[in-house]
C-alpha cells in the first residue's frame, strides 16, 4: 500500500466516459477534435470511493451532539430514547419526497468533495415500511445522479422500541417479511448487521447473514466499534465483502482476516467525532492485510461526509503515510464496494471518475494541509460535475 505509481508531467485520454490511455507528455500523439484541459501544476487523482455511510437520513442529531459536549455519554443518550431510536422516529414521520430532497443535496455536497463513488445504508427505517422507503430513496439517487451507489440492507441497525423485549420477533421480521421483499424489488446489494454489545450478537450476526445470502445480499458488517466479541471471526465465516469500523481490535481478531478475502474498513471520522480509539492501522498494515477508509456519514456519530478529512485523518492519527492513505480512499475502497474492475485508479479502460487538484507541491500536501480545499474539479465518467 505504500505504493503510488505516478507520472510526472503526463497526459490522459478520456474516451466516452473511460479512460482510454495515459502517457508522459514527451510521448504525447496527435489527437483531432478532442477537449483540452489545462493541468499545469495540477495532479490527477482517482476520485475518492466511499464505501461505508448512512446518508439516507431525516433532520439531524444536533442537540446530542450539545449532550455529548455535557458529559452524557453516547450509550446514555441511546437510552433516554436519542441515538439510532431518535433517527429512526424523525426518519418514519418524513415522507419519501423529503427524505430524497435531504439526501439528494448530501450527495451533491460530497461528489463536490471528491467522492465519485458511494455506498448507502438503510437502517434508520426499523419498520417494514420505513426501511424499503430508505431504499427506494436510494435507488432513485442512482437512478439521477452518475456515480455508481451500491444499497446496502441494515434492517439490525438497533432493536426498535416496540421490540425492545423480543429480537428474535424482530429477526424474524428482518428475515421473513423485509428481505423478501427488498430482494423481490432488488432494492439492496449487500446486508449489514450492528455486531456490538447492546445491539446484535454473533448468533443474531449469523442468522442475518446466512438469510441475507439465501436473498442474493453480499454480507458486509459494523463490528468491533466498542468491543471485540468474535464478529470479525462470523464475518469471515460467512466471506463478508467488508469488516467496518475495527476500533477495537484483538491479535486474535487480526489472524482471522489472514488469509481471507474480507476487506478492513476504518472510519477515522466516527472516532474523532465521537472521541474513541481509532483503528489500529500499523497494526493491521504490519499483519500483511489491506485497509479501506470511508467517512461512516451518518447524523450520530459521523455528521460529514468528507473524504478529504478521513485521508488527513488516516495520516495524523492512524500513523498512515499518503500513499497508504490514498490506495485506501480509492482502490481498496473500490473493492469494499464491488468496484474493483471498474473504479478507484487511473487504469486503461475503467470509468474516469478523478480529481483534479489545486495547484500543490505534492499529494501528500492533500493530508497535510487539513483544513484547505484543494479539489479544483470533479469529474465522473469524464464530465466535469
Amino acid at each position: 500500500m505504500k505504493e503510488l505509481p505516478k507520472i510526472e508531467n503526463a497526459w490522459l485520454l478520456v474516451q466516452d466516459g473511460k479512460i482510454s490511455d495515459f502517457g508522459k507528455m514527451e510521448n504525447l500523439p496527435t489527437f483531432e477534435g478532442v477537449d483540452e484541459i489545462d493541468a499545469a501544476g495540477r495532479i490527477l487523482l482517482p476520485g475518492w470511493i466511499d464505501s461505508h455511510t448512512h446518508l439516507v437520513y431525516a433532520g439531524n442529531r444536533e442537540q446530542e451532539f450539545v449532550d455529548r459536549i455535557n458529559g452524557l455519554t453516547y450509550e446514555e443518550i441511546a437510552n433516554k430514547g436519542g441515538g439510532i431510536l431518535n433517527s429512526a422516529k424523525k426518519l418514519q414521520e418524513t415522507s419519501e419526497e423529503e427524505l430524497y430532497l435531504q439526501s439528494a443535496r448530501r450527495l451533491e455536497e460530497v461528489m463536490q468533495m471528491g467522492t465519485t463513488a458511494i455506498e448507502i445504508k438503510s437502517g434508520y427505517g426499523l419498520t417494514t415500511e420505513a426501511e424499503l422507503k430508505m431504499l427506494r430513496v436510494i435507488r432513485k439517487l442512482k437512478e439521477n445522479y452518475p456515480l455508481p451507489i451500491k444499497a446496502t440492507f441494515l434492517g439490525a441497525h438497533a432493536l426498535p422500541q416496540e421490540y425492545k423485549e423480543d429480537k428474535r420477533g424482530y429477526l424474524n421480521l428482518l428475515i421473513n417479511e423485509m428481505m423478501p421483499k427488498i430482494s423481490k424489488e432488488g432494492l439492496a446489494d449487500y446486508v449489514d448487521i450492528f455486531c456490538e454489545n447492546g445491539y446484535f450478537t454473533v448468533d443474531d450476526t449469523h442468522k442475518i447473514l446466512a438469510a441475507g445470502k439465501e436473498h442474493g445480499l453480499i454480507p458486509k458488517i459494523h463490528v468491533n466499534q466498542f468491543n471485540s466479541i468474535g464478529g470479525v471471526q462470523a464475518a469471515v465465516e460467512h466471506e463478508a465483502l467488508s469488516v467496518d469500523h475495527l476500533e477495537v481490535m484483538d491479535p486474535e481478531d487480526i489472524e482471522s482476516l489472514k488469509g481471507s478475502q474480507v476487506m478492513p474498513v476504518a472510519l477515522p471520522s466516527c472516532s474523532f467525532f465521537l472521541a474513541i480509539p481509532y483503528t489500529p492501522a500499523r497494526e493491521i498494515l504490519a499483519a500483511g492485510l489491506p485497509l479501506a477508509l470511508a467517512t461512516d456519514y451518518n447524523p450520530g456519530s459521523t455528521p460529514s461526509g468528507n473524504m478529504n478529512l478521513v485521508v488527513s485523518l488516516a495520516c495524523i492519527k492512524m500513523k498512515m503515510n499518503p500513499e497508504e492513505a490514498i490506495n485506501a480512499a480509492t482502490v481498496n475502497a473500490a473493492y469494499a464496494m464491488g468496484l474493483s474492475e471498474t473504479h478507484g485508479s487511473i487504469t486503461k479502460g475503467k470509468a474516469a471518475n478523478f480529481i483534479l487538484t489545486e495547484e500543490i507541491p505534492s499529494y501528500g500536501f492533500m493530508p497535510y494541509s487539513f483544513g484547505a480545499n484543494h479539489i479544483h474539479s470533479v469529474y465522473i465518467n469524464g464530465n466535469k460535475i
